[in-house]
């Protein structure tokens, strides 16, 4: 599905990504890890042309990703969730919701009905301004938001930052019902253990910008987790 190979990133004169490697098997639900300030947002934003890649290369789906711009590459297929979220505040929920049908292939002008099966509290919530929600709601928003485009890959930056334990579960409930009975691959940055260990199937470490643990996320044992994921 997607094929990261020697990626390098620079911030000016500062090596930020250093000839990273990345598979995420289609069906997947990798989850990238690391402290703060490895390079794992930088590598999500890379993927999605919102940095600039030094060297290195990235296939998705089978197409050579990094010759696309940017606003191009939901078109073919990836939905991304940043990190803070970044709904449009001053917008509805409906507003917020209709944004992404533009990019969709087949020209389907109103809100796919999953989403609101997926996040009923967005049904409930049309004309509230996106600003007016809650952060767990905002979350589901710029979920729902993604998945509007019906993507292959959804990229999740972060999706549990600053929402309350009972919606963190029920994001990862959707994140499971949607790639095991749909078949959506994943590939989201999580800092919480338990929640990862529990959403996703496999797991990449950054540590200063290189990759230095993966695997499958039975093999993120109580000795990786202190080795490079412990402050």
């Amino acid at each position: 599905m997607l094929e990261i190979k020697g990626l390098n990133h620079f911030y000016g004169g500062s090596h930020t990504l250093w000839d990273v490697d990345l598979v995420v098997p289609a069906g997947s639900r990798m989850c990238l890890m690391g402290r703060n300030g490895m390079g794992k947002t930088t590598l999500l934003k890379c993927i999605m042309g919102l940095q600039p890649t030094r060297s290195g290369g990235a296939i998705f789906d089978g197409g050579d990703l990094l010759t696309h711009h940017a606003e191009h590459r939901a078109r073919l297929g990836i939905g991304y969730v940043p990190q803070g979220r970044e709904i449009f505040p001053q917008l509805t929920v409906e507003e917020n919701l209709r944004i992404g049908l533009g990019i969709r292939k087949n020209g389907v002008k109103s809100i796919p009905p999953r989403i609101f099966d997926l996040f009923p509290v967005l049904k409930k919530m049309l004309n509230r301004r996106g600003g007016d929600l809650s952060g767990g709601q905002q979350q589901q928003l710029a979920i729902g938001r993604a998945l509007v485009l019906e993507p292959k890959l959804l990229i999740l930056d972060e999706p549990t930052e600053g929402i309350q334990p009972n919606v963190v579960h029920e994001i990862g409930d959707i994140v499971l019902r949607l790639n095991k009975e749909e078949g959506l691959t994943v590939l989201l940055v999580e800092q919480k253990l338990p929640f990862a260990r529990r959403v996703a199937s496999e797991f990449c470490i950054l540590d200063k910008g290189r990759r230095v643990a993966s695997g499958n996320i039975d093999a993120l044992t109580d000795e990786v987790v202190r080795a490079h994921l412990s402050v």
